[in-house]
C-alpha cells in the first residue's frame, strides 16, 4: 500500500507521522506511527466522526496530535 509521510506540529513539538492504509473486513484502516513510536492501528469511529486509534495504547497519543493526524487520515481514505 501507499505509505503517506507528513510533518505535524502541535503545541510546539514537530512529529513524522507515516501513516499506510489498509482494508480489514471492507473498512479502510491505517497503520500510524510518530517520531519512531510503537505502531498504532486507526479506523473511523462513527460515534466520534473521525479516526482514531484503536485500542487501549492510543491513550499514549497526545489527544491533539491524535486529532491533528485523524483529519491527515480522513483526507486519505
Amino acid at each position: 500500500m501507499n505509505t503517506q509521510n507528513f510533518e505535524l506540529v502541535v503545541d510546539g513539538v514537530p512529529y513524522l507521522v507515516k501513516a499506510t492504509p489498509f482494508d480489514f473486513n471492507q473498512e479502510k484502516r491505517f497503520t500510524v506511527t510518530f517520531n519512531g513510536s510503537e505502531e498504532y492501528v486507526f479506523v473511523f469511529d462513527t460515534s466520534v466522526g473521525r479516526y482514531m486509534a484503536l485500542g487501549d495504547e492510543g491513550v499514549d497519543i497526545p489527544s491533539r496530535l491524535e486529532v491533528e493526524i485523524a483529519e491527515r487520515l480522513f483526507s486519505m481514505a
